[in-house]
């Protein structure tokens, strides 16, 4: 298995959420050209397996994208496209390192590219809900050197408050005035939360993601939709209350929520990618992220030793820049082969 050209052919074919079939029949037809037992699974999923011992090894990343297509290109060291970094290439990675790596006695390797990630997870949801791995790899953006042990949880809210229509000049609250206030409320009291809390990971922040506004001549409506990254130790029930959101005549739902997942740092897996990443000359280091992942909706139900690996700067994740650097990615390549081959 080529892993330039795999990534590339990947990358070729675009597949933002709901369109990845394309991309699944690829992977699936490249990995049964490299010796995997691979198929498509009833979620849609790409899945290659490698052996057939009884310890099984999840490396589970995702095929599908954000929307916007970005040409495919190569310039010196760097490959574009959408999806290089989040997340085709720890995927590539997971599938190119498995062939590398090859069977293994007692051992068997499950690569999965999921679809649906950067929607409603149903790939990960159906792959939680089948299989019960001993070691589980997430296939995100962490650099080559670096393995990320924990994803903050995330909350979405819709909030519609109305009011009667008054005259301009009239001294009374609109609808848009409301949802201002309301909006200025729950930042302030989310600073108030943080205010002990100094670090990104352990912080609750909001983010208003959509604004409208309009009346039927009588009435007018202001509609928010926000959301809000959960740090560990918060859970769905009470969460309005901890932030003063029940203080409001609107109304407001909350329409999903995932909670928060932080990982072991003293396991197996751990230590083997620390062992593989100075192996190659790197200087291994943690990280923890303010996104969710697939891991908050598999790591929970499975709990078994977990972290998510892949090669790719985070910062160009869903960017028009979004690239890799060729370099990096055959350096991740070889740690999670070593990986694979020296995990205990």
């Amino acid at each position: 298995m080529n892993e330039i050209e795999l990534l590339e052919g990947l990358l070729q074919r675009y597949s933002p959420t709901h369109q990845e079939a394309e991309a699944v029949n690829y992977l699936v037809a490249q990995m049964s050209a490299a010796g995997f037992a691979a198929r498509v699974d009833e979620a849609g999923n790409a899945v290659g397996v490698i052996g057939d011992g009884p310890r099984e090894v999840m490396l589970l990343g995702h095929i599908d994208t954000v929307p916007g297509f970005i040409e495919v290109r190569r310039e010196d060291d760097c490959l574009y496209g959408r999806g290089a970094v989040d997340a085709k290439g720890p995927l590539a990675c997971f599938a190119a390192a498995s062939a590398l790596a090859g069977a293994r006695a007692g051992y068997r390797f499950f690569v999965i590219g999921a679809v649906g990630e950067e929607g409603d997870s149903r790939g990960a949801q159906w792959v939680r809900d089948h299989y019960r791995p001993d070691y589980l790899i997430i296939g995100e953006p962490s650099g080559w050197e670096r393995v990320t042990l924990g994803y903050k949880g995330s909350a979405w809210y819709e909030y519609e408050v109305k009011r009667t229509l008054a005259h301009t000049s009239a001294n009374v609250e609109s609808a848009c005035q409301a949802a201002v206030s309301f909006w200025n409320r729950v930042t302030g009291h989310t600073a108030q939360f943080n205010i002990d809390r100094p670090r990104m990971f352990e912080q609750l922040i909001p983010s208003l993601r959509e604004m409208h506004s309009g009346s039927d001549g009588f009435v007018e409506t202001a509609q928010l939709k926000f959301n809000l990254r959960v740090p560990p130790g918060i859970k769905r029930e009470g969460l309005e209350e901890s932030i003063g959101l029940l203080k409001t005549d609107a109304q407001l739902n909350l329409i999903e929520f995932t909670a928060a997942y932080r990982a072991e740092k003293n396991t197996p897996l751990v230590r083997a990618f620390l062992s593989a990443i100075r192996q190659h000359a790197g200087s291994p280091g943690f990280t923890v992220k303010s996104g969710t992942s697939d891991m908050n909706i598999t790591a929970p139900m499975w709990q078994c030793p977990t972290l998510a690996y892949g090669p790719g700067d985070s910062d160009l994740d869903h960017t028009p820049n979004e690239h890799i650097l060729v370099s990096e990615y055959q350096r991740g390549v070889q740690v999670l082969a070593h990986v694979l081959r020296t995990l205990q």
